[in-house]
């Protein structure tokens, strides 16, 4: 017992040292992925864009990230995390995550045809996706593992804050490199992959701080003589059969459900928000790009308090309908406020941005009580697919629609039609969110044995 007391993980610098090397590779895919989201106006307007995707494409581009990952991807990389362990695993798909990006980078950049370049991206943007996916997985698994019996609902709210970091990066940076040129004045090539280039070098510095965490979780398993790989007994090996074990949980499909519906409603909205709020509130494209990045700044801001609200208080159901009615009453304003009145779109998105920060606060920390741990990789790479299959329709299905109903560029109520149309998805999307976790709510006042809304002591 007294060489389990002196373990790397009881020192708490060591701790917080594995925490900060897991956040950049997250950081790096959050400003990857959203490296176009304020830049979305200039797909409006392919005859002016030299990489000359229209919004239609834009989408497609955007759907990529979730192909690989509802094609099986997640669910047969997550058994292998359980079955072969996070270092190995997670090391392949970091790399994955950084040589998808460099081959998306490469063909934006090399001049291509518009069609040759969006399936190259597209390509490109799927191992991305799918490399990201798992290395979230490994991430979470990771803090879990780490910060197991202690603050860990702040841990990964702290990981969340700084991933989003990431996304509140490329949409404040993205403008300030690709700076807004007159009508008719053409965007080169040079000037739009900027922001990838800038991405990609951070996804390698991720990549090299992962490799010190594969070296920190190595030495502690040597320590312990345990393995990443979570097999304790022929009995409890990881077999394929787990995963319809773990999807029979009712509990877990509730919270898949509502990953699924919450996120879309924030997550896709970011790749259209900037098309979405310059018509229908009248802003200038500065004014619309400081909108959208609020929505991370204010989870940067709650989400770690959150995450220690939900570990000293619990209450996480409740949290989790409080989170789903915010970003409801969001879009429900977004929709049907005023139109021209900047008010309602700074009060619409800072209520996306507060409830964009509780729900994951109290949502991830739930997982690991009412799955075995054995099955955990399993069971959040689950969440993550069935989130991925909304992930991938949602934005072909609004880059659709704005392609559809903007057929004269600078037609404002052509825009503000789409914007809207738009915003029903999400609107729908969100009632949705709450009626799960309403339903959530219930069952575990049913099943208090779960102890899903006690505190992290008890």
């Amino acid at each position: 017992m007294s060489t389990l007391k002196n373990t790397l993980r009881d020192n708490r610098w060591a701790c917080w040292l594995v925490l900060a090397c897991l956040v950049v590779p997250m950081f790096a895919s959050y400003f990857f992925d959203d490296m176009f989201s304020s830049l979305s106006e200039l797909f409006k307007n392919p005859e002016y864009l030299e990489l000359g995707w229209d919004m239609a494409d834009y989408g497609f581009y955007a759907s990529g990230y979730s192909f690989l990952c509802i094609w099986g991807g997640l669910i047969v990389c997550g058994a292998l995390l359980d079955k072969f362990g996070v270092r190995l695993v997670g090391s392949v798909f970091v790399g994955m995550m950084v040589g998808g990006a460099a081959l998306v980078t490469f063909a934006i950049s090399a001049g291509f045809r518009p069609e040759t370049s969006l399936t190259i991206a597209y390509v490109g943007c799927m191992l991305f996706g799918l490399g990201s996916e798992i290395a979230g997985v490994s991430v979470t698994r990771s803090i879990a593992k780490w910060f197991k019996g202690r603050n860990m609902a702040l841990a990964m709210g702290l990981q969340l804050a700084i991933a989003r970091f990431g996304t509140a990066t490329a949409i404040i940076v993205a403008p300030m490199i690709v700076k807004q040129k007159a009508i008719g004045e053409m965007y080169t090539l040079a000037e739009t992959n900027r922001p990838a280039l800038i991405g990609l070098a951070v996804l390698a510095l991720g990549a090299l701080l992962w490799a010190i965490f594969v070296a920190f979780d190595a030495r502690f398993d040597r320590e312990t003589g345990e393995s990443d790989k979570v097999v304790t007994a022929e009995e409890d090996k990881f077999r394929f059969s787990d995963i319809w074990k773990v999807l029979s949980n009712p509990r877990f499909l509730m919270i898949a459900l509502l990953c699924v519906t919450f996120y879309c409603c924030v997550i896709r909205f970011k790749k259209f928000g900037v098309s979405i709020l310059l018509p229908l509130f009248g802003v200038d494209l500065d004014i619309a790009t400081v909108l959208l990045a609020m929505i991370p700044f204010f989870t940067i801001l709650f989400t770690p308090l959150f995450g220690a609200l939900v570990d000293k208080v619990g209450k996480a159901t409740l949290w989790m309908i409080v989170g789903s009615a915010l970003v409801l009453v969001s879009h429900l304003i977004i929709t049907f406020a005023p139109q021209g009145v900047p008010f309602y779109a700074y009060i619409a998105i800072a209520l996306l941005g507060i409830g964009y920060s509780l729900v994951p606060s109290a949502m991830w920390p739930s997982v690991p009580k009412i799955i075995p741990e054995k099955n955990l990789g399993t069971a959040y790479s689950l969440i993550y697919w069935v989130q991925n299959m909304g992930m991938w329709i949602v934005p072909i299905y609004i880059g659709r629609i704005f392609t559809k109903v903007i057929t004269e560029p600078g037609n404002h109520a052509q825009e503000v039609s789409a914007a809207i149309s738009a915003e029903w998805i999400f609107i729908f999307l969100g009632v949705v969110a709450i009626a799960v976790a309403l339903m959530l709510f219930f069952s575990s006042r049913r099943h208090p044995e779960l102890s899903l809304d006690e505190p992290a002591g008890k």
